[in-house]
């Protein structure tokens, strides 16, 4: 995995998950654990010490959880991370103790949440005195421009994962994609757009932090600052329809200037998360598709399915029903491999 976590300078991590240790609210923890596995040492969750992860997170099985800082220290911790994606961001009052505690103890500090903790006075002195460092994960570049449809001209090929949700696998299609093309002797990298993806890689452009008129730009520019590379897979964020997340999809669109896009969706899930229902997966395909039309013409060449609530039979069952309803590749990236992801991608390259 080093073409994807050599950049992340830290490393031997504590997590951060108290009283929110389930695959949603703790989305960057389970990323960081089937990401990351080799330096995450534990997690903490005062309210669950000694259970099992694997049932909460669906991954982590064996790995300690402990009720404080403290407790984890002989495991040797040298990065304390928020593990978190709560929707807004709001860094929970009540976690300050444990963040001074880990700063106190040494640790680096690592949080994507939208308050930033650099700004905090307490902390910052905290960090100042025991010469310690804390990444706001969610700040973006201080000079943005507007985008200018400049990616369309890159020689590098661009997929971009959308879908008919947020929360929806848009990043593990993304990185598992990229390490299936890697695999098979592509030169291919994964560009991050949200907090997850950034704290895994170590670089990327946290997308809905950036003010709406410059998200274009704004991933734009991270595309073209970039060493050179056969193909960028882009993680894609929020969906066209839904009231609060369209601005950074329509944005990355626009901004990324794809070449294919990967359709990802929950394929039991009838209603967005704090959305509307759930539109056909085929109407959102063709809506997607449109979008495209007058910057830069995309089409989407395959499909993956969240199924991490479904049995492998039941997940089988759904890849099959929408592969026959779409006439895509179809896959759960997780379950199955990203193979029929990266098949489809070489009809670009």
């Amino acid at each position: 995995m080093d073409f994807l976590t050599a950049r992340a300078p830290w490393k031997k991590m504590l997590i951060l998950t108290e009283g929110r240790t389930d695959r949603y609210d703790a989305k960057a923890a389970v990323g960081l654990i089937r990401y990351r596995g080799d330096d995450v040492l534990a997690i903490l969750d005062s309210e669950n010490v000694g259970q099992d992860l694997s049932s909460r997170l669906g991954v982590g099985g064996g790995l300690p959880v402990v009720a404080d800082v403290a407790s984890a220290l002989p495991l040797g911790p040298e990065t304390f991370v928020i593990g978190i994606a709560p929707a807004g961001g709001a860094f929970p009052a009540e976690w300050r103790r444990h963040v001074v505690d880990a700063l106190e103890a040494g640790l680096d500090v690592v949080s994507g949440l939208h308050d930033f903790l650099t700004d905090d006075a307490e902390f910052a002195e905290l960090a100042a005195k025991h010469a310690r460092t804390i990444f706001d994960i969610r700040k973006p570049r201080d000079v943005i421009p507007l985008g200018t449809n400049l990616a369309a001209e890159m020689k590098a090929r661009r997929v971009l994962t959308v879908g008919s949700d947020g929360n929806i696998g848009k990043m593990h299609a993304a990185i598992e994609l990229t390490r299936e093309l890697v695999a098979q002797g592509r030169d291919a990298d994964f560009v991050a757009t949200g907090q997850i993806g950034i704290t895994i890689s170590g670089r990327g452009v946290p997308i809905d932090h950036v003010v709406s008129d410059f998200v274009s730009g704004a991933i734009e520019q991270e595309l073209l600052s970039r060493e050179e590379h056969e193909v960028f897979i882009v993680e894609g964020q929020g969906a066209i329809v839904h009231p609060g997340f369209s601005a950074v999809t329509v944005g990355l669109i626009h901004g990324a200037a794809p070449d294919a896009m990967i359709f990802c969706h929950h394929p039991t899930r009838k209603v967005q998360r704090g959305g509307v229902p759930m539109p056909p997966v085929g109407e959102l395909i063709a809506l997607h598709e449109d979008l495209c039309r007058f910057t830069h013409p995309s089409k989407v060449v395959a499909v993956s399915l969240n199924c991490g609530e479904l049995s492998v039979e039941e997940a089988q069952k759904a890849v099959d029903r929408i592969g026959e309803q779409t006439g895509l590749p179809t896959t759960d990236v997780v379950k199955f491999g990203a193979g029929p992801l990266a098949d489809a991608v070489e009809a670009i390259l």
